[in-house]
């Protein structure tokens, strides 16, 4: 671990990505101390309204507190357009830590870093809450198919035979379903009166089921070569149960790979959420996640007119970047056959 570390130290890309994640997760874990909204704030008389500008000159050229203004819907009756004007004749001041949040404004004001999307609900503060689901979600699923596909793959390794037979043909089976498929169509039998928490769960379980299969390959593949050295073989010579030997000898020897593949599913997983729910059938509204969030952008007009909802989408692609990034770095400390190690 400490060669881990030290690599990722010196290197300033895998750094970065670090700190990238850190912000990140830091972020959603304070994200009701930091969103100047609840989950539910909703102003359908602010719907697209653009990002609040910040000022700290007054129109006296004077250095104020940070204060804005609040934007007021317009309607040009000759373009059949909906526009936004600010109404400079009330300033709201910037306010720190008030009402348990760490920036909002004074009260009648509004604050939309990001602006707000059709319902006019803030996208900082959703972005913050739907974080925590795309961002744990892959974790979640880790915790449930990397221990199924590490006992799996170890016990079919290591009794070989008739039983590695037959447990790697049903992990092929398993492989061979196209996933993001697969993931559509369980998705979409899911119960329509699931709430968010009970569609979290089952989406988890649904990624964990399809994500076992090549780990439990692999880590056979493994175990094949790892059961021939000396020390399994002494211990198997002094009456070692196979659960013992697998469990306390064996497994553990699989570590690195382990650890490697864990930085490099994370991703995987993320994707998938966010495919699900940009399609509609992983997370629903009102609820927020990243991938719904973006499936607002996915009309030619926001993107030329309303750029902020495509916020999600580059938050998406930074993570996923810096778990690549990361991940690239551990397998080329920990592979024995990486040419950069």
């Amino acid at each position: 671990m400490n060669k881990v570390l030290k690599r990722i130290y010196k290197d300033k890309l895998s750094l970065s990505a670090v700190v990238v994640l850190l912000l990140l997760y830091l972020a959603i874990a304070f994200a009701p101390l930091i969103a100047p909204y609840p989950k539910d704030f909703s102003s359908r008389k602010l719907a697209y309204a653009p990002p609040s500008n910040i000022y700290v000159i007054t129109p006296e050229n004077r250095l104020s507190w940070p204060y804005t203004y609040n934007w007021v819907k317009t309607f040009d009756a000759k373009n059949l357009t909906t526009q936004f004007k600010q109404d400079r004749t009330q300033k709201y001041p910037l306010q720190l830590f008030k009402n348990g949040r760490l920036i909002s404004v004074g009260d009648g004001g509004n604050l939309f870093l990001l602006g707000t999307d059709i319902n006019g609900r803030d996208n900082f503060s959703r972005l913050l809450y739907g974080g925590q689901i795309s961002l744990t979600i892959g974790f979640l699923a880790l915790f449930i198919s990397f221990p199924i596909g590490l006992m799996y793959g170890g016990i079919s390794g290591y009794y070989g035979g008739a039983v590695d037979n037959v447990m790697m043909r049903v992990a092929e089976a398993i492989m061979s379903i196209p996933s993001f498929y697969l993931l559509i169509i369980l998705a979409a039998i899911l119960p329509s009166g699931m709430n968010a928490a009970e569609r979290f769960a089952l989406i988890t379980v649904i990624l964990a089921f399809i994500g076992w299969a090549g780990l439990a390959r692999v880590v056979r593949g493994m175990v094949l070569s790892i059961k021939t050295q000396d020390y399994v073989k002494s211990a198997v010579a002094i009456g070692a149960s196979r659960a013992r030997i697998i469990l306390k000898h064996i497994l553990p020897q699989t570590s690195s790979y382990v650890i490697i593949a864990i930085t490099l599913s994370v991703p995987g997983y993320i994707l998938a959420e966010s495919g699900l729910s940009f399609l509609g059938l992983g997370i629903q509204q009102p609820d927020a996640s990243w991938g719904n969030m973006l499936k607002e952008a996915q009309e030619f007009t926001n993107i030329i007119s309303r750029p902020w909802l495509l916020t999600p989408g580059f938050l998406i692609f930074i993570a996923v970047l810096s778990f690549n990034i990361l991940g690239d770095t551990i397998r080329d400390v920990l592979d024995p056959k990486s040419a950069k190690n």
